[in-house]
């Protein structure tokens, strides 16, 4: 079962049930309705309209509200790469935020924001959380993960390093492209390893096993519960293993007409293209005209 965002036209963001053969979607709800009982929803037979996949667009189906939580260090052999790798790991996960609004989905195009050499991928699993998680166990934060995704972490790196915080290079435009949702039930348990591979015009640049995460999903979760309410819809992103680009001599980014792909067990292969600048602009030229009108 793989489960995607998608807009008819002009109407609300829906969430369905993409088809074996990638060519339709089944609607189950609009998103805000699913997400308030995404358990329900994943039991039961989708109810609504069926629509070609080339008459809809493919959108993240998060709801508005949606926060996403990223772990910034949760390989050692990530950690031990980059510029981390003289200082002590730290007892407790680094967190950073990516906004919503920085989302994208498979076969999005990424611009690169002015100003930057070039992108940087990172390979990853997302976790979608079903439930409200308010001081919970790890255990009771596990159960609350209703589904996965596999997630490029792209990032653009001057702006990541020319502050402490690392919010604008982690939320250029459509740099965090998310594959279909796999319900958790048919992905099992993290720590038993899946296989991330992430690949550059085919090449393998990325080859890391989600048994090696430093930090636990439900651990992780527990972590943040403490200090603030995990709503439905919430995602967290897991980090990357080693093999980003910018650790490499010389370093690596991605150019336009670059084709980067993550492929992770059970959850599937997640395919994007780099694009320059210009393509921003006319996007942003485009969204201003339609308001307009």
């Amino acid at each position: 079962m793989r489960i995607v965002g998608v807009r008819h036209g002009n109407g609300p963001v829906l969430v369905g049930l993409l088809s074996a053969d990638d060519r339709s979607v089944a609607v189950m709800g609009d998103v805000d309705t699913f997400w308030k009982s995404p358990a329900e929803f994943l039991s039961t037979a989708p109810s609504g309209p069926t629509y070609s996949v080339d008459a809809v667009d493919l959108v993240p189906p998060v709801v508005a509200r949606a926060r996403v939580v990223c772990v910034g260090l949760n390989y050692l052999d990530h950690v031990s790469e980059g510029s981390f790798r003289d200082e002590e790991l730290p007892e407790i996960p680094t967190l950073f935020a990516r906004w919503s609004a920085s989302l994208s989905t498979n076969g999005a195009s990424v611009p690169i924001p002015s100003g930057e050499d070039g992108l940087d991928w990172e390979g990853e699993v997302v976790a979608w959380i079903g439930s409200p998680l308010v001081d919970a166990t790890p255990e009771e934060a596990l159960a609350a993960v209703i589904g996965y995704s596999t997630f490029n972490d792209i990032t653009s790196r001057r702006a990541q390093k020319q502050t402490s915080q690392w919010i604008i290079g982690k939320n250029g435009d459509r740099s965090g492209p998310l594959g279909p949702m796999v319900p958790a039930a048919e992905v099992g348990d993290l720590r038993d390893g899946l296989r991330i591979q992430t690949r550059v015009n085919g090449e393998v640049v990325q080859q890391g096993s989600t048994a090696h995460m430093i930090y636990g999903v439900g651990e992780t979760l527990a972590h943040i519960s403490r200090t603030f309410t995990i709503n439905p819809g919430d995602l967290l992103a897991t980090g990357t293993p080693s093999g980003v680009g910018y650790a490499r001599t010389p370093p690596w980014l991605l150019q336009p007409g670059d084709v980067v792909e993550v492929e992770i067990d059970r959850l599937g292969t997640l395919t994007n293209h780099i694009v320059d600048n210009t393509q921003r602009q006319l996007a942003h030229a485009s969204a201003h005209q339609v308001q307009e009108n």
